[in-house]
């Protein structure tokens, strides 16, 4: 057992010499406790569900083997709707999927140029979100053959190792009618509200195109802001309450994203409408990209959330700049450790964090600062996508930044699960040896170990949960953390405890299957072992803790690359 609870008379002494509880239940000896304390009675602002977003390239395993089974997991992860957004719904092509492709055929032409609309497709993908109660981020991407300026070649066929460019094809151009683009645009929306109803789809949310800073859109700026005009007058023709954003450009920390994203929303607020010919152009909402940068550094993966996170603030700080559209909604597109999805560790090895335990840690310390950086600059912040899914009939476990791999969940998706039980109101986490935000845009990531906390109280005040992690930039092995985790603020003389873990034994079927000595032929009875391991799962047994004036101490190692999640009602 790895956790000691004591009531608050006891602990009262024992805090103020911590190094009298400095080992492991493995009797390794670590530093003194991180010393938490989390005051319940003193929450602060609401717990926006920020993780409650997910995207992938490849919209066709929507409905394929594994993808409804993960969808269906999502769905479940919390009581607010999931959000889900995808690549790819307009393309060309007859449904195959494939790495970074997939095509719904949705526009094509007869032989007079008379738009022809196919809805098959696309239906099917939506169907699948909305009879789980998900919610579409429904992209206007990417051009089809026939609207094309450069429509050949078309079709690419992509593989991990090859050049990223070689992408960048026909879709990636702007329209040949930019009339033509807009009617599609209207088409869409009022298909959807005659099959899903009106009052479902004014709760979706729309946006134009992805990455329009970078290869993805082969136009200039200025063809990007007319697209998006065309696109606006069109949408809200079919639908005035639909929620339309943009510009979802990636790296707001270098130069020329920064001036695309600032450009974009000059426009938006006081630029000559492409359709109207009048100022401005109706902006619901703004999204942006924000990625960190791993590498291998002396024959193991070194993480840099600082640079994720240093997007995520020049960002922020673009969009509060503007004094009409500071408190739109902000969804960050994107919100990754690094840029590509499909490119695996065997072409990849900085992408070896991706099955283990390194992820889901990196994944709770960096979702829980982005609620500090928008208090920070003062932002409304609605969501942070996670461009993470699955991939179809690829080797178990290749490390791509998925969150199951043959129907098999992985660590990192247990991190999601921990934060769908957190609600209500945010409660500060006080934390001597915490690291700020400049330390990490300092890196200091890289010299000591990121031990940290997110806290939340229920509505009513008689539960609330504590996320901790274990954080470090380097996959390195190290001793765990000894934590001292303070509770104030319990109305209660009794309270019930469960504590979830994901470390190497717990909600961990990676560690699972290289136990199994990493078979790719995986035989029934292995298949429910590792379903079984990539679930979340307690620590110990739920257990009842006494208090003493409202207070008690948890006293817990965590490993490092650990993620724990403290549930207490009373």
């Amino acid at each position: 057992m790895n956790i000691k609870i004591f009531p608050f008379s006891l602990l009262q002494g024992l805090l103020l010499t911590p190094l009298a509880f400095n080992a492991t239940a493995q009797g390794t000896p670590v530093s003194a406790p991180a010393a938490l304390t989390v005051d319940l009675a003193k929450p602060t602002k609401p717990m926006q569900p920020l993780w409650a977003y997910f995207g992938y390239d490849e919209p066709n395993y929507t409905y394929m083997t594994d993808g409804p089974k993960l969808l269906s997991e999502l769905a479940a992860l919390c009581p607010v709707p999931v959000y889900v957004r995808a690549h790819n719904l307009l393309t060309t092509g007859d449904g195959t999927a494939a790495l970074k492709w997939g095509s719904t055929n949705m526009y094509t032409e007869d032989k007079k140029g008379r738009p022809v609309y196919d809805w098959t497709i696309a239906d099917r993908i939506f169907d699948t979100y909305v009879s789980r109660g998900m919610k579409p981020i429904a992209q206007f991407s990417f051009m089809p053959e026939a609207l094309s300026t450069h429509p050949a070649p078309y079709r690419h066929h992509w593989a991990p190792g090859r050049p990223y460019d070689e992408i960048y094809t026909g879709w990636a151009y702007p329209p040949n009618d930019y009339n033509k683009w807009g009617e599609l645009a209207y088409q869409w929306v009022k298909h959807c509200v005659a099959r899903y109803g009106e009052a479902e789809v004014k709760t979706w949310r729309w946006e134009l195109w992805n990455e329009p800073n970078i290869g993805y859109w082969q136009g200039t700026p200025e063809e990007y802001n007319k697209l998006y005009d065309y696109t606006e007058a069109a949408v809200h023709r079919a639908l005035p309450a639909a929620m339309l954003g943009g510009p979802e450009t990636t790296g707001p920390r270098w130069n020329k994203a920064a001036d695309y994203l600032r450009g974009f929303l000059q426009h938006c607020v006081s630029g000559t409408n492409y359709v109207t010919g009048k100022t401005g152009t109706r902006l619901d909402y703004i999204s942006f990209h924000a990625k960190g940068a791993p590498k291998v550094v002396d024959g193991h993966v070194r993480m840099n959330m600082g640079v994720q996170l240093e997007d995520v603030a020049e960002g922020f700080k673009i969009v509060a700049s503007f004094p009409t559209l500071r408190q739109l909604p902000i969804i960050l597109g994107e919100n990754d450790p690094e840029g590509c999805a499909a490119c695996g560790v065997q072409t990849n090895p900085e992408n070896a964090y991706r099955n283990g335990t390194m992820y889901s840690s990196y994944t709770a310390a960096s979702y829980a600062r982005l609620y500090e950086l928008a208090d920070q600059y003062q932002v409304n912040l609605e969501g942070a996508v996670s461009w993470s899914f699955e991939f179809e009939n690829q080797p178990w476990f290749a490390g791509f930044r998925d969150l199951a791999t043959h129907g098999v969940d992985k660590p990192v998706l247990n991190v999601f699960r921990m934060l769908g039980m957190m609600s209500g109101q945010r409660v500060p986490v006080v934390n001597p040896t915490a690291l700020t935000l400049p330390d990490i845009f300092g890196q200091a990531q890289t010299q000591r170990a990121d031990v940290g906390g997110l806290a939340t109280v229920a509505p009513g005040g008689r539960s609330a949960t504590v996320l901790v992690w274990n954080y470090h930039n380097d996959d390195l092995p190290a001793a765990p953390a000894d934590v001292a985790l303070t509770l104030q603020g319990i109305t209660a003389q009794q309270a019930l405890l469960q504590h979830y873990r994901i470390d190497q034994e717990h909600s961990n079927s990676y560690a699972a299957w290289l136990a199994m000595s990493s078979p790719q032929q995986v035989s029934a009875v292995q298949r429910r072992t590792l379903e079984q391991a990539g679930q979340l799962a307690l620590l110990t047994s739920p257990s009842w803790i006494s208090t003493r004036n409202g207070q008690a101490v948890l006293h817990f190692a965590l490993p490092r690359q650990g993620v724990s999640l403290l549930r207490l009602s009373w």
